[in-house]
């Protein structure tokens, strides 16, 4: 699954278009590197997601699409943030 969509299912950012701005303009780092809208999300990578001057870091531990709203939480963990 790309980075923006899966940002968007997983519910850390509202819109997909704003998931790819956030993605391109370099304040999403995966495994510590910046990473585009474009990249494939696996299972086990560590995601870091600037909002503002307050960083939030989350592991996947699922890239299959949610089927409701109530378990998108179930796609990531919450590492610091």
């Amino acid at each position: 699954m790309r980075l923006d969509k899966y940002l968007k299912v997983s519910r850390l950012i509202k819109r997909r278009t704003l998931a790819n701005e956030v993605a391109d303009a370099g304040r999403v780092l995966v495994n510590g590197k910046p990473a585009k809208a474009s990249y494939a999300v696996k299972v086990g990578d560590e995601i870091e997601i600037t909002f503002g001057n307050r960083p939030v870091r989350v592991k996947v531990l699922s890239t299959d699409e949610p089927k409701g709203k109530d378990v998108a939480r179930e796609l990531f963990e919450i590492l610091e943030g």
